[in-house]
């Protein structure tokens, strides 16, 4: 099995920019939505994607440089698919040496029975995951829950609720659970999919690919997904600025009342000596830059 690579002989210098990139961007999204903090216990869910062992490697890896101490436990949800190979990952954790737990439960078998044939899994088959990983966070001391999405899967969702579900919403680098008992953070935020992938090629992790929606051609990530990467490819560098744009909202050039007073814009002309005072203004011309 691999081990983490971090001595310098074991790398190319290639291996070792893109190790640097990944991990500073890694160490960027954990610093600026304060996912990690002094003291926390963060459960690392491992699916056996290359998603999951790259967001791990590069947790062991801030853990030993990071100013703060924090704790680090792997956790698998063993969902019970035919010809899954249980003994992967606690051979791979075991000789990393990292805490691990795997959780088992027969979440193939609810998906398999409720679903009809040929619609899409992914979203029962998550919620169920969700519930089982929630539910072991909350029992056992967890402080962090860390999922291994990417900067890719975050615009892919805004696309989604977009075209399907009518919100401008997106997956959040940093989450409360619903239920309020668990924080979600999502390490790996900044990171763009196409490194991860050549990330996880030079570690040779052992994947385990998911028999149960991997193979769903048709469902409806899939199709954001190509259109995206076809983006990519005519424009480069739209993924970046699409992401960017996630980064930097301005609700009053929206149209949510909730989100923006709308009700309560006034012109200038409108506007009274006691509403003016009211602005705290302290320069005579400061006034012109209001809205």
């Amino acid at each position: 099995m691999n081990a983490v690579l971090d001595k310098p002989e074991s790398m190319s210098n290639n291996f070792k920019k893109l190790q640097a990139q990944i991990r500073g961007q890694v160490g960027k999204a954990i610093e600026d939505f304060g996912m990690i903090e002094a003291g926390d216990k963060v459960m690392v869910c491992l699916s056996g994607g290359k998603d999951s062992y790259t967001m791990l490697d590069m947790l062991l890896s801030l853990q030993r440089r990071a100013p703060v101490d924090f704790e680090l436990i792997a956790v698998n949800l063993d969902q019970k698919q035919p010809d899954y190979p249980a003994h992967i990952l606690p051979e791979y954790l075991e000789s990393l040496g990292v805490p691990y737990h795997i959780l088992e439960q027969d979440t193939y078998s609810v998906v398999k029975r409720v679903v009809p044939e040929g619609k899409t899994m992914c979203g029962l088959c998550s919620r169920l995951r969700r519930g089982s990983l929630y539910t072991y966070a909350a029992a056992n001391g967890i402080t962090k829950i860390a999922l291994g999405h990417h900067r890719d899967d975050i615009i892919e969702t805004l696309f989604l609720n977009l075209f399907f579900g009518g919100k401008l919403k997106a997956m959040p680098p940093k989450l409360l659970s619903e239920d309020g008992r668990n924080i979600v953070i999502r390490p790996m935020a900044y990171v763009a999919e196409r490194e991860i992938e050549r990330y996880a090629t030079a570690r040779k992790f052992p994947i385990i690919p998911c028999n149960l929606c991997g193979s769903q051609e048709n469902m409806q990530r899939r199709v954001i997904k190509n259109m995206l990467r076809q983006w990519e490819v005519e424009y480069p560098g739209r993924s970046e600025s699409i992401f960017s744009a996630l980064c930097n909202v301005v609700p009053s050039h929206l149209a949510d009342p909730g989100k923006f007073d709308f009700r309560s814009l006034r012109s200038l002309r409108e506007i009274t000596p006691e509403l003016l005072a009211s602005f705290a203004v302290t320069e005579p011309d400061a006034a012109a830059e209001l809205p």
